[in-house]
Parts: structure tokens; C-alpha cells; sequence
């Protein structure tokens, strides 16, 4: 209200001048008139905590604090590749930690950077839903268990998931599959070595990931289709990670960059590439079926209660084989960064290891892991320091209205949690910008979601489904890597810069050196 009466007063004061002092021309009086009218009342709009989404809302919560931003826009040019660093200093500055309001356009948006508002957010069924991202709807085909809708159906994928696709067995049988894909990075770092002095890890994570997350979802069958896969999965991300005016504005009949043409054409060859797979694999008969144990196969056989249709088999394999690709690929890259950069932490986990195997010249297998605190300490950093989706990747919406603490929430609002926030705040982790995997020897902090300082895969309803298969696979390759090579920098600094994309990705790809710690142990 003070915005509107000082705009109000300014502008009378501006008109009597211009009218009194004669050093004007009327018609330009007329017009600057004019807009010094309508101006008061687009401010109201606009100046108002949270800014221009705000504008109807923001007297039902006058508690709520937010910026205002820029009209229309809101704070649009925060969500760029360091938007969770720039929303964390910005509710720190306004004393809006447990809560923040912001606006994306005409989109209204809350954000929490404290793990008990944070807990509201992710554990309760206000917020059950997922805001509606036009590229990921489109190539999710909203079937998908990401993306579906809270309801029946969503319940049921996640009981499908839990049960047959991510239960403890499914896991355990993986394991060879695991240890085959780890035999084949240690090869081609070893080549990288021999041909160049030196290597770029990120090429050979990302093959490495890409053949364990196909082989795991269709079994050795997709040789054929390998490739063509991988630039789908590729040219996925490109177009999910792409700004798009659609998700902040009410504009869904404009196409601006072709998003929208783009999604329609990628999700027309995944129909068929991955439904042609499912078509052929349940043509191979019952014994190829029964025999396998990849995803495609639990789906197959799945009680007749449970079996799902063809299409939303294809939705949902298609997002394991989308958002499983580069998630192991990408922490993978961020831990052996530190390892590279904190040689006294890589020694310590080496000699972990080597306590833990002994002198027999064997592999690591998932029976050593509960064996290797200090490796899994060294991972659970890693995960606080550089969260791969610091913002939890994927925001929550409200289904209905709902208090947040004391605060009024409208039905419709998209809510965010900040989690890099809450993992570098002093007031909840001691000396939070020293890398130091001992603070989770000295105390054992869950990172499945029951403990929301630490909750890189998210908590609650829409906790990510894979997080133990994908912690399992990080553990081994990790241990594999770190049992075979001595790693060390192929320059002298190492650049731990970072970028916000699907994840949070080191800008420069990492570049290193390795010495064979024993010779028989590399295939």
C-alpha cells in the first residue's frame, strides 16, 4: 500500500508541475498523464513480496517474504546454470530461509532452503503433484512414474517399481552386469593412458553409464539399437534442459524455439524403437522372458493384475533408460574430481580397500561394500558438497490450498527446495565448504529421505524410485576405480566449477592421470 500512495503522490505532483511550469506541450501532457495514471496500479500489481505472481495472493500471507522482480518477468534471470547458488543467497539476504516466494513469470513459486519446511513440502499429500513442464510432459508421455499424475496409477507404478524393478533381489542380480560394464572402463582407461599420457574421464563414465542402464532395462539385447539410444537420450536432455516460455507463460499455443515440434518428433521414435523391443522380446516366448533379469522382463512377467499396456511400458522405460543414463556418470565424475584434487582421502579409501580384500588379487564385489565405511562416507561428501539435482531436479505443485508452517500457500503453486542450500549451511553442518567424509564416520546420517539435511534423491511420495541401484553402482565402480589406479591430476589445478543443467555438472571435464596400484587387477 506505501508503494501505491507514494506512486500516487508522484505522479500528481509531476502532472501539477508540468501543468503549472507550462514547458510542456499539451498533448504530451495529456499522455504523460495518462500513463503516470495506470502506472500506480501496475505497481500495486507488481510491488508486492514475490513479486507479479504474488499480486492476488500476497494479503492472504503478509508474512511471506519474497523479491519482487521485474514485471511480467518476476526473477526469471535467476534460472540460469547457477540458480540454486543465486536463490540460496537471495533467501539468506531476506531472512527467508524456512520459506520464500518468487515469481517465474506468471508462475508462483515457494522455496525452502531449511530441512524442516522442507519436510513439509516433500513428506506431506498437499504437494503430490508435479508442476507441468511442457518438454517433459511431452516426452514422458505423462505415464511415466516421474511424471504421471498422483493417483491410482502413479500408486501403481510405484509399487511396481518398489517391489519388482528396484527390490534388494533385483538389485543383487544386476551385480554381474555391474562388474562386466567396470571391467570395460578400466580397459579404456588404461588405452587412454597408453595412448595420450592422460585421459578425460567423462567420455568413458558416460559410455560405461549409458551400457549399464540398457543392458539393465533390456537385457544384452540392444546392440543394434545402442547408438541411436544414446543421441535419443542425448538429444532428450538438450531439449528438457532448453528455456521455454511455455512453463512460465500462458502461451501453450505458440511454439517459440520449436520445443514443442522437436518433443513430438523425439517421442515418435521412442514409441517405436522401444515398443519394437518390447514387441520382439515378447514374440521370444516365456523361457527368454522368465529367463532375464532386466526390466523389461519383471514387467512381462508381472502378475496379470499388474501387467501395464505397451505404451506405458514403453513410458516407462523409457525413463530409466532417460534419467538413469547420466546420473551415475555425472556423480561418478564429481567424486573421482575430489579423489584427484584430496590425495590423502583417496590413500585412506585405498587402504580401506585393500584391508577389506586382503592380499587375494580379486575384484571388489557388492559383498565388500558394508565393509567400506569410509569409501561410502567419501560418497555421502560428495553428495552434500555437489547434489546432482540441487534443487531436487524435478519442483512439487500444490494439489489444493495449504499452510506451510504459519504461512498460506494457494492451490496451483509450485514449491522447490533448495537442498545445495541446506548442505552448505553453517547453522546445520560444521565447516560446510571443507571437504571432510569424516563428519559421516562420526556420525551416520541416512541419505534415502528420512533425514532432510541430506536428501539428494529427494524424500517422501516422489523420492527417486532408483536411488539404491544407482548408490549400489557408484559404490562399485568407485571401489573398482580406486582398487586398480592411483589417480592423480594431469594439470595443476583442478577446476571443480560447476553448471546447472537436468544436473549439477562440472563445467570442465575432468582430466587425469593414472598409475596401475597392481597390474593383474585391470582385465
Amino acid at each position: 500500500m506505501k508503494f501505491l500512495m507514494l506512486a500516487i503522490n508522484l505522479s500528481l505532483l509531476l502532472f501539477c508541475y508540468v501543468v503549472t511550469t507550462h514547458q510542456t506541450p499539451w498533448p504530451f501532457t495529456l499522455l504523460l498523464f495518462s500513463f503516470l495514471s495506470v502506472s500506480p496500479f501496475f505497481l500495486n500489481h507488481w510491488l508486492v513480496p514475490g513479486g507479479f505472481a504474488w499480486r492476488y495472493h500476497h494479503v492472504y500471507s503478509p508474512q511471506l517474504r519474497g523479491p519482487v522482480g521485474w514485471p511480467l518477468l518476476g526473477t526469471l534471470s535467476l534460472m540460469g546454470s547457477h540458480a540454486h547458488r543465486k536463490l540460496a543467497n537471495m533467501t539468506t539476504s531476506l531472512g527467508a530461509t524456512r520459506l520464500m516466494t518468487f515469481s517465474l513469470g506468471t508462475t508462483r513459486v515457494i522455496i525452502s532452503s531449511h530441512p524442516d519446511t522442507a519436510r513439509e513440502i516433500l513428506s506431506g499429500s498437499s504437494f503430490s503433484d508435479r508442476p507441468i513442464k511442457e518438454s517433459a510432459r511431452l516426452l514422458m508421455f505423462e505415464r511415466a512414474i516421474g511424471f504421471a499424475p498422483s493417483g491410482k496409477y502413479w500408486r501403481h507404478l510405484r509399487r511396481i517399481a518398489a517391489n519388482h524393478m528396484f527390490s534388494p533381489r533385483r538389485i543383487s542380480c544386476l551385480e554381474a552386469l555391474r562388474q562386466q560394464v567396470a571391467d570395460e572402463m578400466l580397459v579404456e582407461v588404461r588405452k587412454g593412458m597408453e595412448e595420450k599420457g592422460w585421459l578425460e574421464l567423462r567420455g568413458i563414465l558416460q559410455k560405461g553409464s549409458l551400457t549399464h542402464i540398457l543392458e539393465s532395462v533390456f537385457g544384452s539385447s540392444v546392440c543394434l539399437e545402442r547408438e541411436e539410444l544414446g543421441l535419443m537420450v542425448k538429444e532428450g536432455y538438450e531439449l528438457i534442459t532448453m528455456f521455454n516460455w511455455e512453463d512460465y507463460f500462458p502461451l501453450r499455443f505458440l511454439d517459440f524455439h520449436g520445443v514443442k515440434r522437436k518433443c513430438h518428433k523425439l517421442s515418435g521414435k521412442v514409441r517405436s524403437i522401444v515398443g519394437q523391443i518390447v514387441k520382439e522380446r515378447k514374440k521370444a516366448g516365456d523361457q527368454v522372458i522368465n529367463g532375464g533379469n532386466d526390466f523389461l522382463s519383471a514387467l512381462l512377467t508381472l502378475p496379470k493384475e499388474d501387467q501395464l499396456s505397451d505404451s506405458d511400458m514403453v513410458a516407462v522405460l523409457w525413463e530409466m533408460i532417460f534419467r538413469g543414463t547420466d546420473t551415475v556418470a555425472i556423480l561418478l565424475e564429481w567424486i573421482m574430481a575430489r579423489m584427484v584434487l584430496h590425495q590423502d582421502i583417496q590413500a585412506k579409501v585405498q587402504q580401506e580397500i585393500d584391508a577389506c580384500i586382503g592380499q587375494r588379487c580379486r575384484h571388489v564385489q557388492d559383498s565388500d561394500l558394508p565393509n567400506l565405511p569410509y569409501l561410502q562416507a567419501a560418497v555421502k561428501e560428495v553428495l552434500r558438497m555437489h547434489p546432482p539435482g540441487p534443487l531436487l531436479s524435478w519442483a512439487r505443485l500444490a494439489t489444493h490450498d495449504v499452510h506451510v508452517g504459519k504461512s498460506f500457500v494457494p492451490a496451483g503453486t509450485t514449491a522447490m527446495v533448495n537442498m545445495w542450500a541446506i548442505t552448505h549451511d553453517p547453522s546445520i553442518w560444521k565447516d560446510p565448504w571443507t571437504f571432510r567424509p569424516e563428519r559421516f564416520v562420526e556420525e551416520d546420517v541416512s541419505i534415502m529421505g528420512s533425514d532432510l539435511r541430506l536428501a539428494p534423491f529427494g524424500s517422501g511420495r516422489r523420492v527417486c524410485p532408483g536411488k539404491a541401484l544407482g548408490l549400489a553402482t557408484v559404490h562399485l565402480w568407485l571401489a573398482r576405480f580406486l582398487h586398480c589406479f592411483s589417480w592423480l591430476p594431469a594439470a595443476q589445478h583442478v577446476d571443480l566449477s560447476e553448471t546447472l543443467r537436468l544436473s549439477l555438472e562440472m563445467k570442465t571435464p575432468l582430466a587425469c592421470q593414472v598409475v596401475p596400484r597392481t597390474a593383474q587387477r585391470v582385465s
